[in-house]
């Protein structure tokens, strides 16, 4: 099973806006990664712990939270979640998106 189908991924694309849905199961950690611009993320259903740079703060939905560019970042349910990544981008392709949204370190 691969990281969309576990987190039952849907994209969501309009007039320069993108939004990743994800399911993220309690006690699931998302990986840490980084971004290349600022982005929203919304936490509509659960709690989560979010670590940013080795900062954590913990969040209950409804929650909005602002993750900036190129800071390391991580995120741990502690309950079901549903949440939503909102990225400015024309990218329109869900199996290219992340090449454009993710910083790759070489």
């Amino acid at each position: 099973m691969n990281v969309g189908e576990l987190f039952n991924q849907k994209h969501h694309f309009s007039d320069g806006l993108y939004a990743k849905e994800m399911y993220i199961p309690a006690g699931y950690m998302a990986g840490s990664h980084l971004h290349n611009y600022s982005h929203l993320s919304i936490l509509s259903k659960g709690s989560v712990s979010v670590t940013v740079e080795g900062v954590t703060t913990d969040y209950t939905a409804p929650a909005c939270i602002e993750i900036k560019a190129g800071l390391q970042h991580l995120v741990l349910s502690k309950e079901d979640c549903v949440w939503f990544c909102i990225h400015a981008t024309n990218e329109t392709d869900a199996d290219h998106i992340d090449e454009v949204l993710i910083c790759r370190k070489d």
